[in-house]
């Protein structure tokens, strides 16, 4: 069998030369003004090393829409492929060394190769993810009425199984979290009885906990519509939070920024769950009408430096048992994958780091004092800095690449896995 292709840590070094002298430069001339703010930029390019945010296994295949999907070359067509591409973007970041698996998407035949396979690719795996929401070849009964909620036991009872063979799938390659997120709902007025659906829902999310280990984490996440359009069982933060409550300290919820109506204050969510001690984690993406899975930060990258300031000022106050997970979570048809997700990744970083440079003191003056034009001037201070060169150093010195799309673009890599990986019918890397 051929070695697959792959980009070198020795090409990355290579092409990472002819930037050194305009990075200095950067890095000095940001350094002289972060100093006149008494921030050490030294201290930030740490803190951008230390941020990591995983990649789903899905989000390396092309998406599609509701109508269609247009397959791109050199597409994965299946699990270790899926990882080689996910080990090209981390040799590039440097900060998304961990994969998150959903099952039966990626449910792999010999769980020991899986886990050598992602190891010679250096990567670990992340929060598992099971699939209620669309029923699968050879499947007894079908979820087309719901699966955690549906009136029907024996339906929940297959539902519940899954759950837990991802939870066992997760345990023999290192995960410590599964994921639930149920497209369970209705498109009509009395098809479902709400009350009913979310006590069916948390009967059955009660024999999942139970076979969470003890040092796992079950994340609830929830979404307002679709494939629902009526009403969604699991349709906003209060609902998940009610649940995450009743099921147990394991549980926790798990906010994707695409989950919400348009204009809903996503930045108060998170510091309401942060409050309540059951903030578990994000999947990163953007929205302009709702779900639409886009690039982070490419709609609205002040609401993902808004969250960020939450979070990290949850970090710096010294929250107790604060440590949620981060995790990418896009897929659409109009880009490369792999170019997607690194900018994703970059985006993440950068709004973490501009949340560091808040001037806090100054902010909580300004609010104790009520002078709103003041707070707001302080968050614009650093969300308008360009902490790119900070971001450039974090991912050179850890030995990614100062400019990692062009990089990527240089390398020809999509041209040599539309060699290896040969288009094949019936292949559905990403998300539909």
């Amino acid at each position: 069998m051929p070695t697959a292709f792959e980009i070198s840590d020795d090409f990355i070094a290579d092409q990472n030369k002819t930037k050194l002298e305009w990075l200095a430069e950067d890095l000095e001339y940001l350094g002289k003004k972060l100093r006149r703010r008494s921030v050490d930029i030294e201290s930030m390019i740490e803190k951008a090393s230390g941020l990591k945010v995983a990649v789903p296994s899905w989000g390396v295949g092309t998406g599609g829409t509701r109508f269609a999907r247009f397959p791109g070359p050199g597409e994965p067509r299946g699990i270790f492929e899926k990882l080689e591409d996910c080990s090209t973007i981390n040799k590039l970041v440097r900060t998304t060394g961990a994969v998150s698996l959903h099952i039966p998407w990626d449910k792999p035949e010999n769980v020991s190769d899986l886990v050598r396979k992602a190891e010679a690719c250096g990567l670990s795996f992340d929060a598992m993810n099971s699939n209620t929401f669309q029923d699968q070849p050879g499947q007894q009964h079908s979820y087309k009425h719901g699966s955690l909620s549906n009136a029907n036991g024996a339906v929940r009872k297959q539902a519940i199984d899954h759950n837990i063979e991802c939870i066992e799938i997760g345990k023999k390659i290192g995960s410590k979290a599964l994921t639930v997120w149920v497209g369970d709902g209705s498109n009509f007025a009395g098809q479902s009885n709400f009350r009913h659906v979310l006590e069916r829902y948390l009967e059955s999310m009660r024999e999942i906990y139970a076979a969470i280990p003890d040092d796992w984490k079950l994340f609830i996440e929830h979404k307002f519509f679709e494939p629902a359009f009526y009403s969604s069982v699991i349709n906003d933060w209060g609902t998940s939070y009610f649940c995450a409550r009743e099921l147990g300290d394991k549980a926790s919820c798990l906010v994707d920024l695409g989950h919400h109506a348009p204009n809903v204050n996503i930045e108060q969510i998170v510091a309401r769950l942060i409050q309540f001690g059951k903030l578990g984690g994000f999947h990163f993406n953007d929205s302009k009408y709702g779900d639409d899975d886009l690039d982070t930060g490419s709609i609205k990258p002040f609401q993902l430096f808004l969250i960020f300031n939450e979070l990290v000022d949850a970090e710096l106050s010294g929250v107790p048992d604060f440590g949620p997970s981060y995790m990418l979570d896009q897929s659409h048809n109009v880009t490369d994958p792999i170019e997607s997700l690194v900018t994703s990744a970059i985006e993440v970083s950068r709004a973490f780091v501009q949340a560091h440079l808040v001037d806090r003191e100054k902010l909580v003056e300004a609010q104790v004092t009520g002078d709103a034009i003041a707070a707001l001037a302080i968050l614009k201070e650093a969300f308008t800095t360009d902490v790119s060169p900070i971001l450039a150093a974090a991912r050179m010195r850890s030995g990614g690449a100062i400019d990692p799309v062009s990089v990527y673009r240089q390398s020809g890599y999509r041209k040599e896995k539309a060699k290896e990986r040969p288009a094949q019918v019936g292949v559905s890397a990403g998300i539909v």
